[in-house]
Formats: C-alpha cells, sequence, structure tokens
C-alpha cells in the first residue's frame, strides 16, 4: 500500500531521528521549506510533525521552530524497568559504560546502609546509560554481597547491573522514590549538561523476602525521563459477590 505525504513526512524524521541521524537539539527545516521539499500542503506538514511531537520525538517552540526532542523512556512507577530493554525497545541504541567499581568493607560502611549490608561489604557501582549515543542517565548502585554473593563473579564490564540482577535475582519487595535534583559537578559531566541542571532522580530499593539486595541512585536529565503508570483495581478492593 503506497505511503501517504503525511505518512511519508513523518516516517522519514522518525527514521532519522531513531538511527541517531538528527540528534538532540536539532532544528527541523521550517513548514515552509518542509511544503516545497515535499510538494504537499501547509497542512500535510503539520499533521506529519503533530505526530511526531505525540511521539515525543520532537518538540515545536512557539516563534523558535521545531527540534529532535531529548529521547525519553517510560516506566512502570511501581515496577522495576531494565533500562536497556525500555531503550531498545523505543527502536534506539542502548549503551552502557561502567564508570567505578569498588568493594566497600564492613569498616567502611556508613550508618544509613548497614541494614543492606547486613554485616557483610557491599558491591558499590557507578555507571553510565545511554540512548542513540547521548547520555539517558548516570546510575550509583549499592548490592549487598551476603544476599547476592555471586555479584562479585558477574560481568558488569558489558552488562549493566540493574539487568544482571533483574535477571538473575527476583526480587519481592521494592520502594521507589522520585524527586526533582540539581545535577551535581560529576553528574552534569557524565550527563553533558550544565551544573544545576534540573534532573529527575529515581531512588529505589529492593528486597528478597527479608534480604535487602540492592539500593540505586539513577539522575535522568529533567527532559529525559518520563514516568507513567497505569493502575487496575486495588487488591485490597472489596471482591466482587459471586454467583
Amino acid at each position: 500500500m503506497k505511503q501517504s505525504l503525511y505518512e511519508r513526512i513523518r516516517s522519514d524524521f522518525e527514521t532519522r531521528i531513531l538511527r541517531g541521524e538528527m540528534a538532540p537539539g536539532d532544528r527541523l527545516p521550517i513548514e515552509q521549506d518542509l511544503v516545497q521539499q515535499y510538494g504537499c500542503s501547509r497542512m500535510t506538514v503539520n499533521k506529519a510533525l503533530t505526530a511526531l511531537a505525540n511521539a515525543g520525538l520532537i518538540d515545536r517552540r512557539k516563534r523558535a521552530g521545531t527540534f529532535v526532542a531529548r529521547p525519553k523512556v517510560h516506566s512502570m512507577v511501581l515496577d522495576v524497568p531494565d533500562l536497556a530493554a525500555t531503550v531498545r525497545a523505543r527502536g534506539q541504541d542502548y549503551g552502557y559504560v561502567a564508570l567505578r567499581r569498588h568493594v566497600r568493607t564492613h569498616k567502611e560502611q556508613l550508618p544509613e546502609h548497614a541494614a543492606l549490608a547486613a554485616g557483610g561489604p557491599l558491591l558499590e557501582l557507578d555507571c553510565l546509560h545511554l540512548a542513540n549515543g547521548i547520555p539517558l542517565a548516570v546510575e550509583h548502585r549499592l548490592i549487598s554481597v551476603k544476599s547476592v554473593p555471586e555479584i562479585l563473579a558477574a560481568d558488569l564490564e558489558s552488562v549493566p547491573p540493574g539487568t544482571w540482577l533483574l535477571q538473575h535475582i527476583p526480587w519481592t519487595e521494592v520502594e521507589t522514590r522520585i524527586s526533582g535534583v540539581a545535577a551535581e559537578p560529576h553528574e552534569a559531566s557524565h550527563l553533558k549538561v550544565k551544573t544545576g541542571t534540573a534532573c529527575l532522580q529515581v531512588e529505589r530499593h529492593t528486597w528478597r523476602g527479608s534480604d535487602a539486595i540492592t539500593y540505586v541512585r539513577q539522575i535522568f536529565p529533567g527532559d529525559a525521563y518520563d514516568l507513567v503508570a497505569r493502575f487496575g483495581q486495588s487488591a485490597t478492593a472489596d471482591p466482587a459477590p459471586r454467583s
């Protein structure tokens, strides 16, 4: 079936953005130039741009123009998302950089991490997540070696620790806290933003039974992460009467 002009314009720019040929912040041609390029009406161009904006791929700014948006990730608030899988599900290339690895001994523990350590060491990890080569999140993670002794032998240079944990260690309880923060200098450096840039911080604790597994703090540029939660009827609601 032949594509309509609207679908062709939308598809052309969607492909270029998802392949990284157009980077976040790149400006799209003005509507009049697109009208001439595709030989169509301004209404057709506007329809295509609206579809791209609704998909979160472009930002349309009044009097400023149309620009490629930063990649966004959608996550269930109450779930434990795998960033690698989520980015790939959007048709984007996922990238991962291991920044730091340190085994924190009992003597090095901070009081607030005592419950996680449970008397043992903690594996401390810093890493960077990317989408289409663009920094998406900087991550700091602590993993209880007492609860997950096999983590010390895991290949965390090529596999993100969050992905490894989801694949090998089932969790039974999770606590998530979401807040707005200003990027600290070291975070801003990795995210390629200015110090003090508004960011979204996601902190998460997970347990397996009574054993604490991990604590993670992820910092996303404020325009690069989108939290979406969809809820059904609560399991604690009164059950429907049976016949």
